[in-house]
């Protein structure tokens, strides 16, 4: 009896309320839920190679296709890789973010996933703090390498001054922000893991084609300018010219401004729009699982 009776006792000491180990905060389990989300996004070696290869594929093929110069007037001139730049690292922030996200979460719902991570003790701010974390990294990675073969294959001049590159800074992290949280609300749209890619790639493709990623801005027709500017990868784009385009450039804007207050004020208010949106909408289960 008493050496049965031991690890009995043991155990009923081990789970009493007064004794039970303390969870870590939600912080501390966001951090170590980091780790997981990177750990599982470069397991899926084919989404790892879209994500990060895309922007520098069609930054390829844009700056062969359309090669030579844009007139900046008064005689001068900026090569069409640079001006290309930009948009190319605002729509991989919207990849590697919000089109990411939205389709990746909708599976882990459909898989299950979704509904057993909430019967854990894991907060549901730890998971999200958990993708969003994951999001800025792999965003910070894919643009490192966008960086350094635009540089070297295309001969872009990167940001020579710490105003540019502090531009650069606020609109990357805030637009990755607000791509990941637009992303999260987003993924309880698709009906299904299946349909997800389906409805949210078109979005992403035509945000790029009216948003001055593939084209000069200012050569887009008015209507589909001013409907680009309610969304936020316009603003991405145009806030990250304003850090590598010279002054010069500004001729190329319809506002002839870079507008960075308007940027910092629209990709804050879609930041808020997704957030009340995703606390409202969110679910962990299927639509056929109650």
């Amino acid at each position: 009896m008493s050496a049965t009776g031991a690890p009995m006792a043991t155990t009923r000491a081990a789970t009493a309320p007064g004794t039970a180990t303390r969870l870590p905060g939600t912080l501390r389990l966001g951090v170590h839920r980091v780790g997981y989300e990177l750990r599982q996004f470069f397991r899926a070696k084919d989404a790892v190679v879209f994500i990060f290869a895309y922007p520098i594929i069609m930054m390829g093929i844009f700056a062969t296709v359309f090669g030579g110069s844009v007139d900046l007037g008064a005689g001068s001139s900026m090569e069409f890789s640079q001006y290309f730049l930009p948009g190319m690292i605002a729509t991989g922030v919207m990849l590697s973010s919000f089109q990411n996200l939205a389709i990746g979460i909708c599976e882990e719902r459909d898989s299950g996933g979704l509904k057993r991570l909430r019967g854990t003790p894991l907060p549901a701010a730890s998971y999200f703090l958990g993708k969003v974390g994951q999001v800025l990294l792999t965003s910070l990675v894919q643009t490192a390498l966008l960086l350094a073969v635009s540089t070297l294959a295309f001969g872009v001049t990167l940001p020579d001054t710490a105003d540019r590159w502090i531009t650069f800074g606020w609109v990357f992290v805030l637009g990755t922000a607000t791509g990941a949280v637009c992303g999260v609300a987003f993924s309880s749209v698709p009906r299904s893991g299946t349909s997800a890619s389906a409805v949210v790639t078109p979005i992403v493709l035509v945000l790029q084609f009216i948003s001055g990623v593939f084209f000069q801005f200012d050569n887009l027709p008015t209507w589909m300018q001013q409907v680009a500017s309610v969304f936020p990868l316009k603003w991405m784009a145009q806030g990250m010219r304003s850090a590598f385009l010279p002054d010069e450039a500004l001729v190329m804007e319809p506002s002839g401004s870079w507008q960075h207050g308007a940027t910092a004020a629209v990709l804050t208010a879609w930041l808020v729009l997704g957030l009340v949106a995703g606390i409202r909408t969110f679910r962990w289960r299927r639509r056929d699982d109650g």
